[in-house]
């Protein structure tokens, strides 16, 4: 029930309930999800029997996770038993090009999934049984989910980075570093806007094995608290130290202060979390850092503080056409 930031909801009972069963839900989309039911739906519409053939699993049982996807505009349930899409339901499809299909199969992965059953323990000690670092080393060795996590960051990237491109302009850098920046979709576009720079994509060797250079693009494997990071005039650093607490974030930061020129700019790119009341998409993933990573998602005071401990003060912030803000920041 909509309601005004700092007021009351007019049905608390409501609210209270609707919230404690809201993982009911969201684990029948990861479950959509997975078994590939909106590819199996076909353009005509198909039957719960059709589509328990196509994907693998109970009739019974994927009828009524479907009818419950189609009560919230995931499909539709049509009079004859069918399902059919919706325009919610398609962007579950592997073929469309806006899919967000491995987004919500990475949700469900039990690497994430798990770490809010134990939310609880989590709580009680301030950290998670397993963070970052380990989350990686998962994806190591688990070839299959880290191509699941691998493509959920390129669909949740995809409408996202440009609009992160174009609210700065980078094309007074003569070199720019993108720091964890995975297969370099961000650094692509940001080179493409400032055509006179060169970039150089730092990250882990296996994430960036499949990666290609370019006639401006250079890659530089390694691991941001052990190898020493390029020399560059600007630095980009999106979703990264929110993976990580303020200790860790702070050696990253210190990390590419020592690389870093002396007019060099930090631009972090990340989801803020405002100082308003209210819903905001930044409290939501904010507990997801608490529960996956043992990071967080960090208020303008917070990364104001960060960067003043590794020795940059923060110039501004920019906002975006997307979820994101640009944090600008300048060596001290």
């Amino acid at each position: 029930m909509p309601q005004r930031d700092g007021q009351a909801p007019e049905d608390p009972a409501g609210l209270v309930a609707g919230l404690a069963r809201a993982h009911i839900t969201a684990r029948c989309l990861h479950v959509i999800a997975e078994c590939g039911a909106a590819d199996a739906v076909g353009p005509n519409g198909s039957t719960p029997a059709e589509l328990a053939a196509r994907t693998g699993l109970a009739a019974d049982a994927l009828d009524r996770m479907l009818r419950l996807l189609a009560a919230h505009g995931i499909f539709k349930h049509g009079a004859d038993g069918r399902y059919e899409h919706s325009a919610a339901s398609r962007l579950l499809c592997s073929d469309d090009p806006r899919s967000l299909r491995s987004y919500v199969q990475m949700n469900g992965l039990r690497a994430f999934w798990d770490r809010y059953a134990e939310l609880g323990d989590t709580a009680r000690t301030g950290r998670p049984k397993r963070d970052w670092a380990n989350l990686v080393e998962h994806f190591a060795t688990h070839a299959d989910e880290s191509a699941i996590f691998n493509a959920a960051m390129v669909s949740k990237s995809r409408t996202v980075l440009p609009a992160v491109a174009a609210a700065y302009d980078f094309s007074g850098f003569s070199t720019i570093a993108d720091i964890g920046g995975g297969r370099g979709h961000l650094l692509a576009l940001v080179l493409e806007r400032a055509p006179q720079s060169r970039g150089v994509l730092f990250e882990l060797p296996h994430v960036i094995a499949d990666a290609e250079p370019g006639p401006r693009l250079s890659l530089q494997g390694g691991d941001f608290f052990t190898t020493a990071l390029p020399v560059a005039d600007a630095y980009l650093l999106m979703d990264l130290l929110h993976d990580w607490d303020d200790a860790h974030a702070v050696r990253i930061l210190a990390a590419v202060r020592r690389a870093a020129h002396a007019t060099a700019r930090v631009l972090i790119v990340e989801t803020l979390v405002p100082d308003t009341p209210g819903p905001h998409l930044g409290k939501s993933l904010d507990i997801t850092m608490l529960a996956v990573t043992g990071g967080r998602e960090r208020t303008h005071a917070q990364h104001a503080a960060l960067l003043a401990a590794a020795g940059f003060e923060l110039t501004r912030v920019l906002p975006t056409a997307s979820q994101y803000s640009l944090v600008e920041a300048v060596a001290v």
